[in-house]
């Protein structure tokens, strides 16, 4: 990894559980690199962590402060940095996914330099890219796409990692957002990256490699949400996807922080990816639903992804209550 590991994830005062998804991604996927959780005053978030100190987790052995946290906008509360500080003087790196850099302050910099440790702004660390440019290469692609924000593309890019991996497939995650960097340990968070070259990011996540090898490609935003739908397109395109799996909340009223922008139609947002996705991959499929039913009983959510299934005739699926290797094993008869 090129963040030292273990983690000690940092839930801020965060009350909203969707706002914490980095620091549960790497929960989920790394639970043996979290020594515990730390929080501020208000915080109604919890992860089932021991709730730590910076000095409870510098004896555990925690090597870096995870800000594990997202909000609107990237931004760095000001309130924050007393937490950040203290990690810092106690010999801690600190890893952030915000689009505010942690470099970009003066204090934290020379905090860092007089202690020896790193700063790591995820968003912001990346290899020189180029444009996209269209042209075909070998391998297999699988693009995660979304009616929305938050509704689990990375999880279920992870989650068929390992299921193609079970069934002896040749399959790598490849992550284009900060959880996903500090899970996998590699990746571009491809929403800081300008315009212009963020489909030539997602070629250069997902070079040439062998007829059989299956890149998985971590999805971001969605064509419906006004805010980041340039990010989800120029993604799609420079993945050249051989496959999308469409991820979806059953429920959501919606689009994430936009009241007045309403859920899209499953139907209607299907037919629009896999047209979008035409532009670089002309033969392009859909291979199923990963749709998250939490908020649902397993009676419901049973019904609901029948109802899917029938609708399409593609597997439909909650990936964490039910797996998702009938996905996988579509993948794996259809090449």
């Amino acid at each position: 990894m090129l963040i030292p590991q273990p983690y000690l994830l940092f839930l801020g005062d965060v009350t909203d559980p969707l706002a914490a998804k980095t620091a549960r991604g790497i929960h989920i996927w790394r639970p043996e690199q979290c020594v515990g959780e730390i929080k501020l005053p208000g915080c109604t978030v919890s992860l089932g962590l021991d709730e730590l100190d910076i000095p409870g987790a510098k004896a555990r052995g925690a090597k870096t402060l995870v800000l594990g946290t997202a909000n609107a906008g990237g931004y760095l509360p000001a309130h924050w940095l007393e937490t950040i500080k203290s990690a810092i003087k106690a010999g801690m790196n600190v890893a952030s996914g915000l689009h505010h850099r942690l470099v970009d302050e003066p204090e934290l910099v020379a905090l860092a330099q007089a202690s020896g440790v790193e700063l790591f702004d995820l968003r912001h660390m990346r290899p020189a890219l180029s444009v996209g440019s269209g042209k075909k290469r070998s391998g297999k692609r699988i693009l995660t796409v979304g009616t929305d924000c938050s509704v689990g593309k990375m999880y279920t890019s992870l989650a068929l990692e390992a299921a193609m991996r079970a069934r002896g497939m040749k399959a790598d995650f490849r992550a284009t957002g900060q959880t996903g960097i500090l899970v996998a340990g590699e990746g571009i968070a491809v929403d800081a990256v300008i315009a212009d070259f963020i489909a030539g990011a997602a070629e250069a996540l997902s070079p040439a490699n062998d007829d059989d090898h299956w890149d998985i490609v971590e999805g971001q935003g969605s064509l419906f949400h006004p805010s980041y739908a340039g990010v989800s397109m120029g993604l799609m395109h420079g993945a050249q996807p051989h496959w999308l799996v469409m991820c979806h909340e059953m429920g959501r009223p919606h689009m994430r922080h936009l009241p007045h922008q309403p859920m899209v139609s499953l139907k209607e947002c299907v037919e629009a990816n896999l047209r979008a996705a035409q532009v670089t991959s002309e033969s392009v499929q859909l291979a199923g639903f990963a749709i998250n039913t939490s908020s649902y009983s397993e009676e419901e959510a049973l019904a609901y992804c029948a109802e899917v299934r029938a609708e399409f005739g593609l597997p439909a699926t909650d990936p964490v209550r039910f797996g998702i290797d009938e996905i996988a094993a579509l993948l794996q008869e259809r090449g």
